[in-house]
């Protein structure tokens, strides 16, 4: 048989293949067209952000395109700042520049007192520092060193707005003085709570350091209650390692929310530059007194007419004292508030009004916050007994000033 009869048709070696549907054939090419659109539109998106990025909204960079808002323009500040709580705050707080004109000295006349110290004590002298808005009337708080002996005073806003300011009333035992200037629409500063503040709290001092403008600088509450520094008649500082230099006298140490917590007032330096130590007067002070001048020009505190001191062993051996607790009375004023309400030299002064007493400083701070004519009572300790004695306070002497 011929070869050529075993073998098969062409045709027969191949599979049949059934025709496509129209449908199949319009998705096809409906798919194409899509992706090419899309290759298109991917094309022209990055010749236009290569080439004019600000049809897109962004800036051009070496790694493609960008947003154009910066920084300082985001709506959330970054973890860990303190920017909201610094723009706050730093609208309120302003300089302060005083000037206080040429005195003749009493020596000025004396040729070798000329020789030696020159005429420098005849020129004007110029002082600055800072100070707070806390009210929209224009009351301004500072320290009472600032603006002392001046006999012109400016203040000046961040806002770049300057005005003259008038001393409304002052402070000497606290130092602290209250200003008033006449700008409508002023930033106030929310006076914050002072005794809520613990060791470790966040802390922000803003003031004009050196005159080189409104700075902030930030750090920690190092401590609470520094007296006995010989400051202040009477002192209970808030202690920070926030940095304090010249000019950030009467200047404001906010907390995290940008309220105020306190008067930045003095530093501890051997250079006169900040050295992590600074001391600001609490701001639950600064209201009392705040409050005290606007009502009635000066403050009004509490007065005893008593000398205490600190009971150590060699005290407590004197007066036999059995317990170290309280501050012992080693002078009564003849005729004053403690005598007439029965207190004696020996007695110790355990509590005031409920409140325990610790040191002399205590001691003095709390007749200071007493209302002068208001009964008060005193837990006294007299030979080991326990006494309750009614006490109706005077008004403290205000210092005398020393002739110049």
């Amino acid at each position: 048989m011929p070869m050529g009869m075993w073998k098969k048709p062409l045709s027969a070696a191949r599979p049949k293949i059934p025709p496509i549907p129209n449908e199949s054939r319009l998705m096809k090419r409906l798919w194409l067209l899509f992706a090419q659109s899309c290759t298109l539109l991917l094309a022209a998106y990055f010749v236009v952000g290569t080439l004019k990025p600000q049809w897109l909204g962004g800036s051009r960079s070496g790694f493609g395109v960008v947003s154009v808002q910066q920084a300082g323009d985001r709506s959330e500040p970054p973890p860990g700042s303190f920017r909201v709580a610094a723009q706050r705050a730093s609208l309120a707080v302003v300089s302060i520049t005083t000037n206080t004109a040429a005195r003749p000295s009493p020596h000025g006349k004396d040729p070798w007192f000329r020789f030696f110290y020159g005429d420098n004590e005849n020129e004007p002298q110029n002082g600055l520092g800072s100070g707070v808005i806390v009210s929209t009337g224009g009351y301004v708080l500072t320290n009472n060193h600032v603006v002392e002996n001046a006999d012109a005073i400016e203040v000046s806003l961040n806002d770049g707005r300057r005005a003259k300011a008038k001393v409304v009333g002052t402070d000497p035992d606290s130092d602290l003085a209250v200003l008033k200037i006449d700008l409508d629409k002023l930033p106030t500063l929310v006076l914050g709570d002072s005794n809520s503040l613990q060791v470790g709290d966040q802390v922000l001092a803003i003031g004009n350091p050196f005159g080189v403008g409104q700075t902030v600088t930030s750090g920690i509450v190092s401590a609470m209650g520094r007296n006995q520094l010989g400051i202040n008649t009477f002192e209970n500082f808030i202690q920070t390692d926030a940095a304090i230099n010249p000019g950030n006298s009467g200047g404001a140490l906010v907390d995290s929310s940008g309220n105020l917590v306190g008067i930045n007032t003095a530093i501890y330096s051997r250079s006169g530059g900040s050295m992590g130590i600074g001391f600001a007067i609490p701001v639950f002070t600064a209201r009392q007194v705040l409050e005290s001048i606007v009502a009635e020009g000066h403050v009004r505190r509490g007065w005893i007419g008593v000398e205490p001191r600190e009971i150590t062993p060699e005290i407590a051996q004197t007066f036999g004292l059995k317990s170290a607790n309280g501050v012992v009375v080693t002078g009564v004023l003849h005729n004053g508030p403690a005598a007439k309400a029965g207190m004696e030299p020996g007695d110790v002064i355990v509590a005031i009004g409920g409140k325990a007493i610790h040191d002399s400083s205590e001691l003095l701070t709390q007749v200071a916050a007493l209302k002068p004519g208001a009964v008060t009572g005193f837990s006294v300790d007299r030979k080991g007994k326990s006494l309750d004695l009614q006490v109706t306070p005077g008004q403290r002497p205000r210092p005398q000033k020393e002739p110049g």
